[in-house]
């Protein structure tokens, strides 16, 4: 039985929660369907937070669950009010990270365009901070004609996570068949953070996306938020190699252009982290207002923060974000939204992937090889052909002596901070 490693990103949310504004999950006083209720032990030692709201009852057929979002909200992809740092940290100069021909340094302007940048990044190279910005105005007016659920047809080869594990992002591209000319590509999400190559990895999907824009679908992970990478690496990565914040604000409004789910062939449902009980119908995630930060709590929050779980209905989830659901959960809303699996990701499988739940409507998908530089684990891709079976392919990390570590970095990454 494949093993499934919650990521523990729960501890993010205390940057914001307050504790006047925290419901205990032991408060008895508070309103509570006891029949769906079921608070489960913490999935590890690590600390964890309250939960702010209580578990939902499960949502009767022929209703739907109220949403705090509405069409004409859809309509119109609003300019988010973007926290930034507090403060900042001089860097060093770009020259510094430079870590030979294997690529990791910085590149020069180029003056030119997708074709160029590409190529650049391709080498583990990122670019100038004018090219960067030039090709993060070019991704968002792209994501901007993008839905909320993006259709995608098959053939297509679907991916977990990623964080900043470059080389293995081009080890997944050499087993997966090729770059977006050969290949359509969904991502999951969580292209940053925790590895060593965010800025670079993040750059090479985008310059992907600015030339394919039609073979490769970029779904938003909880850590394309400015919360989250403010914490776990990629604001700091963008501080070190640029000498300041400006590359980072650029991709963070890249971030709030990304699709919340794609779906295949209107059959498999692609999102990164999973259900919500404000959401019954693929509808109601079509009409979520989605240019924003990432918000704590309702339908978009748990889109990319819920995890599958073997309970009943619905859960509280111990990562204090997002909620655990059930068997009764998923195969109620793929019946509802004539589906027939929930490609998901967000979680470390050992093996590479995991089926949920008896009729096996829900898989996860894990990228990430090697995990932080030190968990041991495989990673997967899954392929679906016209006839949607399922087809995975494992691999693995690529070897020590075919990477780069950075200068004035350990052989491991940091791991579960």
């Amino acid at each position: 039985m494949p093993q499934l490693i919650d990521g523990l990103d729960a501890v993010i949310h205390s940057v914001e929660y307050r504790e006047s504004n925290v419901t205990s999950t032991n408060d008895t006083s508070s309103p509570q369907s006891s029949a769906n209720i079921h608070f489960l032990p913490s999935l590890s030692s690590c600390p964890l937070l309250p939960h702010r709201r209580q578990v939902p009852p499960s949502p009767t057929k022929g209703s739907s669950p109220s949403s705090s979002y509405s069409a004409s909200a859809s309509n119109k992809l609003s300019s988010p009010n973007s926290p930034t740092p507090s403060k900042t940290t001089p860097s060093p100069s770009t020259t510094d990270m430079s870590v030979g021909e294997k690529g990791g340094g910085p590149a020069m302007s180029t003056g030119g365009g997708p074709d160029e940048w590409l190529e650049m990044a391709k080498k583990c190279k990122y670019l100038s901070e004018g090219d960067m910005k030039r090709l993060c105005e070019l991704v968002k007016e792209c994501l901007m004609e993008e839905s909320n659920i993006q259709p995608v047809s098959t053939p297509v080869t679907v991916c977990g996570d990623i964080h900043g594990q470059f080389y293995d992002l081009m080890e997944l591209f050499q087993v997966g068949g090729g770059l977006p000319d050969k290949v359509n590509y969904v991502f999951l999400g969580d292209f940053v953070d925790r590895g060593y190559f965010s800025l670079e990895t993040f750059t090479l999907l985008m310059c992907l996306k600015a030339k394919y824009p039609d073979r490769i679908t970029l779904v938003r992970g909880n850590h394309e938020s400015r919360q989250i990478t403010q914490v776990y690496g990629f604001y700091e990565e963008c501080q070190t190699k640029y000498g300041n914040a400006s590359v980072w604000k650029s991709c963070c409004q890249v971030f709030d252009f990304l699709a919340l789910a794609a779906i295949i062939d209107g059959s498999v449902l692609c999102v990164h982290g999973g259900l919500s009980p404000e959401i019954r119908t693929l509808d109601q995630i079509r009409v979520v207002a989605r240019a924003q930060e990432i918000p704590h709590e309702g339908a978009f929050c748990d889109l990319v923060w819920s995890d599958p779980e073997e309970v009943e209905t619905w859960a509280v989830s111990p990562r204090g974000a997002g909620w655990l659901f059930g068997d009764k959960v998923a195969t109620e809303f793929n019946h509802v939204n004539g589906l027939t699996l929930i490609a998901r990701a967000h979680q470390l499988v050992n093996e590479g992937y995991k089926y949920h739940f008896k009729n096996k409507d829900v898989v996860t998908v894990w990228s990430a090889p090697n995990y932080c530089y030190r968990c041991g684990n495989v990673a997967s891709i899954m392929k679906l052909e016209p006839d949607l079976n399922p087809n995975f392919t494992i691999f693995s990390a690529v070897p020590d002596d075919q990477r780069v570590v950075p200068v004035g970095r350990g052989g491991r990454g940091e791991y579960f901070l």
